[in-house]
């Protein structure tokens, strides 16, 4: 998409926010973010109604390190198993019977007209998200006013805030998809909550802080919350 962007064969790149690099290639910025989807996770079972039903041992399948850490605190019983492919793929290996459960995004699910497959959603704080999780961020040429001023009516302020709260806290924690990291702010009034986790592979140790902060400061609440985690030893169980 990036080299689409370079070449002038696209002027504009649509991703799932939560998939951004926290630093983009140069050349490229994100134009901004889009209103906010769902952004809970989804347990998705042809038999189960909730987590809390699923049977002694059941076979749950999720490849993301974040739910499994925290799917492992809530039920250290569970088979968590490696889970690959596109929504459809994965669907149909739940409909096969390789799983008792699956754990989805609640958003893509909805957006690609699946939303009656949630049987539970598992909302903060139950699970916490992945950083921008739900949210469609707009990548453009760095220098492209023209295609900045055309979106800007579909920027989110809300959105905006939120994720930026929540991507400087991943991106101080040195986050990727590769370590077990959640966040998720949420706005009141003037303020603005942000939750953040850290765990260990094993699901053992989960370090939760929660803060809040000025609205209009949402990379100093990401700072502070991340250098909270840091401070009760997130490093240490990253490095693990």
């Amino acid at each position: 998409l990036e080299v689409a962007l370079l070449e002038g064969r696209a002027d504009l790149a649509v991703h799932s926010l939560k998939d951004v690099p926290m630093q983009l290639e140069p050349g490229f910025r994100l134009a901004g973010v889009m209103a906010r989807e769902d952004p809970s996770d989804a347990l998705v079972s042809g038999r189960y109604a909730s987590l809390e039903a699923l049977p002694q041992g059941a076979r749950v399948g999720t490849s993301s390190l974040r739910r499994q850490v925290q799917l492992r605190a809530l039920r250290p019983d569970l088979q968590l198993l490696d889970l690959r492919g596109n929504v459809n793929t994965r669907l149909a290996k739940l409909d096969r019977g390789e799983y008792e459960a699956i754990v989805l995004a609640s958003a893509g699910l909805i957006r690609l007209g699946f939303a009656e497959r949630i049987r539970q959603r598992l909302a903060p704080p139950l699970l916490l998200p992945a950083a921008g999780q739900g949210v469609l961020g707009l990548e453009i040429r760095d220098g492209d006013s023209e295609t900045a001023a055309l979106l800007a009516p579909l920027i989110d302020p809300a959105a905006t805030m939120a994720t930026t709260a929540e991507r400087v806290m991943t991106g101080a924690l040195g986050g990727s998809c590769r370590v077990p990291i959640a966040a998720y702010a949420e706005g009141a009034g003037n303020a603005l909550s942000l939750h953040g986790l850290v765990g260990d592979r094993s699901g053992q140790r989960c370090l939760w802080v929660s803060l809040s902060g000025p609205a209009d400061q949402p990379e100093l609440l990401g700072t502070r919350v991340a250098a909270a985690l840091i401070d009760r030893g997130a490093l240490s169980l990253l490095a693990d």
